[in-house]
């Protein structure tokens, strides 16, 4: 009986490795499992959110610099005053967020909520004076969408990188999830750079629906096709390559029917927190909760998840636009951290955003340019939530913390920096953190204290 390549591989392109070379074969050298569960989860807003209108300062004075730049009349993108969440700390309330992440304010309030304040990609630290004087201070091709999701997503600014930092920080703890043979890099949108690996070798399964290879059940006839694709994965294992993709179809075939079932779990404890929920985001977050519920199953102490929204690049019309994202994001990442408590994961798991850059202050019919610093989202049972992290740049267009006169502020805070906390808490090594950010050196302080 012939099996037709299509039909062969039907459902199986849905979990796949995102890179078909030997490096598979170093997963294989597994050290002693960790006796402690952690999960990372990665959102990435594509297009360039605009954290100017995410974050914004409630205090009369500061809110004032931001309305003059941003405009209150017609084509202008300034929020409200009244419209904004305040966001209460013990210093008193400085700011507050756009009214459609309003269901995040409860996590803030619970102390599982922390902002990180104008962080970006960076070569070393760089002031107005540097910025201006030098191109050699910038990182590579600034202010552009596909260059920067890179160095977001690598944690290398000043030149090309094919290794994710998600995939780097698998290829140090790697060890924890001893021989399971299920992949710790998961992707729930399809591939990206951010979780491959010098080893570890990510796969992207779909949110919902059966996957896997089709045609086969427990008669004879099926066995034997089974044994038999089975065995022509075993076959020329002197040549590399034809081994590593053998290896690669192989654990995709292994792992597909774990994964499958932990998906389409119909009785799943998590999926309760979504419902109501069916925008592109909650569902991918569900996918990711059911994984972490069924970690036990899977054999797996440590996981690291790729999610993404898209409809960030706000040129124009963005005050519908972003808010009309804001309406899916708030409620997804509140369902998503109602699961974790439900599941009594909530201390093991921390989710955050990434996001191109953010946009100029200034208003352009309607909408913003491409920016460069930053506000970013992390939570979490050990975020040490309910406060800020970073500097809140001058928001003086043409200040000190602008590039220019537009509203493009350069970083305080570095992404090696923001990724090395994350690193840390998730079990890498002190002494592996360099591998893992490389140009982490550079700056003062390589822990900036958001997780416990």
């Amino acid at each position: 009986m012939q099996i037709l390549r299509r039909n062969f591989l039907k459902g199986l392109a849905a979990i796949t490795a995102a890179n078909t070379v030997p490096r598979l074969s170093l997963m294989n050298a597994y050290a002693q499992a960790a006796t402690d569960y952690k999960a990372l989860v990665c959102v990435f807003l594509y297009g360039g959110n605009d954290g100017n209108n995410m974050v914004v300062p409630v205090q009369t004075a500061e809110y004032n610099v931001y309305a003059t730049a941003r405009g209150t009349g017609t084509g202008g993108i300034a929020l409200a005053q009244s419209s904004l969440v305040p966001l209460t700390q013990a210093s008193g309330t400085r700011f507050g967020l756009h009214a459609n992440l309003a269901p995040l304010q409860q996590i803030w309030t619970k102390g599982d909520l922390a902002l990180l304040l104008n962080v970006g990609p960076l070569i070393q630290p760089v002031t107005r004076a540097q910025y201006r004087a030098s191109g050699s201070v910038r990182p590579q091709n600034l202010f552009s969408h596909d260059d920067q999701q890179e160095e977001w997503q690598t944690a290398v600014s000043n030149t090309t990188s094919t290794i994710g930092w998600g995939g780097r920080v698998a290829d140090r703890v790697a060890g924890m999830n001893g021989a399971s043979g299920v992949p710790m890099n998961i992707s729930v949108t399809g591939n990206d750079v951010f979780l491959v690996g010098q080893s570890a070798v990510p796969f992207s399964v779909p949110t919902s629906g059966n996957f896997g290879l089709q045609g086969f059940n427990n008669s004879a006839q099926s066995t034997a096709r089974t044994n038999a694709m089975q065995q022509l994965f075993g076959l020329d294992r002197d040549k590399i390559q034809v081994r590593a993709a053998g290896d690669v179809i192989s654990r995709a075939v292994n792992a597909s029917t774990a994964l499958n079932t932990i998906i389409n779990n119909a009785s799943s404890a998590a999926a309760a927190a979504f419902n109501g929920l069916n925008t592109g985001l909650s569902r991918q977050l569900l996918a990711i909760a059911k994984l972490i519920e069924g970690r036990n199953q899977l054999g797996l102490q440590r996981q690291i998840f790729f999610a993404s929204q898209g409809g960030y690049d706000t040129h124009q019309n963005q005050i519908q636009d972003q808010g009309s994202r804001f309406s899916e994001l708030g409620p997804a990442l509140l369902a998503f951290y109602n699961a974790m408590t439900a599941l009594g994961a909530l201390d093991q798991v921390a989710l955050f955003t990434l996001s191109d850059f953010s946009r100029t202050l200034q208003v352009n019919d309607g909408g913003s340019d491409h920016a460069w610093g930053n506000n970013h989202l992390i939570l979490g049972g050990t975020v040490k939530g309910g406060t800020t992290y970073g500097t809140f740049p001058n928001q003086a267009l043409g200040g000190s913390d602008d590039t220019d006169t537009a509203g493009r502020w350069i970083p305080t805070t570095a992404v090696d920096q923001y990724v090395a906390t994350l690193a840390k808490w998730f079990g890498v090594a002190d002494a592996d953190i360099p591998a893992v950010v490389p140009n982490l050196g550079r700056f003062a302080t390589s822990n900036l204290g958001f997780m416990a």
